[in-house]
């Protein structure tokens, strides 16, 4: 009855995408994208985002999406808004960078979300026309974000209504899409195109699949350019089938949405208990995600017994009555057992 709350890329791949790879695996299909059930993901996607010429591509991992996406948007002289905390600056070892040529990012103070006053600030004091400084770029918003937050479809029209004004494209990084979907009752399209995003990061590797992102590009004028920076990026797979199977089980009678709403209930079901036992959030919990804060002693008999999460702003070693603060994740397959005995050491 392990406690595993470290991450939803810790957990298992969900049947539904199990089986769809397992079938993809009893014939031949052609390489490089041109299987058939890679159209299968293709019509699928635009139907679930309400897109129908959307231009439709599969990677195997987020930071690949992100990247790959954002570079079709950047010019080297460029630079790439995001909040201080956002994956592309912290997680993704200057990737962004790398990919699109050296361009740089900007980074919008903030401990969670971006504000549009504080887009608005960074984008004008870039002066656009300046030769000697980086011309303004895409912004890059996350949904959900990496402290557990979901953007409004109103907040969210609110930033990208400021990179409008600049000429700036919108990306929307959604390695937890689906999970800020259910959290919020809305469309794939509300959240996307409908909100003034041009391009996302549909994640699926978080919410039950072995390893598969789709980028979705609402200007189906990026898909060629696309195609040339994954392959020369090294992310072309030749058996893809691998990839669209995965995809194909996850959109399969949405089963993205079922998997995501199990994970929010998990992670409702575990901030109730916390916030029972006393502890402190240091964000309204959105989706599946957890920033607590409450006494080492629990830490320390939560990690004896075997609990697997990560420490947030101090160590396991101290005064035992000291707050500190934990970050939890779940996913589709944590139990309510392994949740209620995760509780029971409060």
């Amino acid at each position: 009855n392990l406690m595993f709350f470290a991450s939803d890329n810790a957990g298992p791949a969900h049947p539904s995408v199990m089986n769809r790879v397992i079938a993809a695996n009893a014939a031949h299909q052609m390489p490089y994208g041109k299987d058939t059930i890679m159209d299968e993901v293709t019509a699928r996607i635009r139907e679930v985002f309400e897109a129908p010429d959307a231009a439709v591509y599969l990677v195997a991992t987020g930071t690949a999406a992100n990247v790959l996406a954002l570079a079709c948007y950047t010019q080297p002289w460029q630079t790439m808004f995001c909040s201080a905390v956002a994956h592309i600056e912290q997680d993704e070892c200057n990737a962004p960078e790398f990919y699109a040529s050296g361009a740089k990012l900007t980074l919008i103070p903030t401990d969670d979300k971006m504000t549009p006053d504080a887009l608005e600030a960074a984008i004008a004091a870039q002066t656009p026309g300046n030769v000697h400084g980086a011309q303004p770029g895409p912004v890059s918003i996350t949904q959900v974000t990496e402290r557990g937050t979901v953007h409004s479809l109103k907040e969210l029209s609110a930033l990208t209504a400021v990179a409008k004004a600049h000429g700036c494209p919108v990306h929307l990084d959604g390695a937890r899409f689906a999970n800020a979907q259910v959290a919020l009752g809305c469309s794939a399209a509300d959240m996307t195109w409908k909100s003034g995003v041009d391009v996302v990061s549909f994640g699926g590797t978080k919410n039950g699949c072995l390893g598969v992102e789709a980028v979705v590009f609402f200007d189906p004028a990026k898909a060629w350019e696309f195609e040339l920076r994954r392959k020369r990026g090294a992310h072309l797979f030749s058996k893809h089938r691998y990839l669209s199977a995965q995809m194909a089980g996850y959109l399969e009678n949405d089963a993205f949405l079922d998997i995501a709403r199990t994970a929010n209930a998990n992670a409702m079901r575990l901030a109730d208990g916390l916030r029972a036992a006393g502890a402190q959030f240091l964000h309204e919990p959105d989706a599946n995600m957890i920033f607590a804060r409450f006494p080492r002693a629990v830490h320390q008999k939560l990690h004896d017994a075997g609990a697997r999460y990560y420490l947030w702003d101090g160590p396991l070693e101290g005064p035992a009555d000291e707050l500190v603060a934990a970050r939890l994740v779940c996913d589709w397959s944590i139990t309510k057992d392994q949740i209620d005995t995760f509780l029971s050491y409060f």
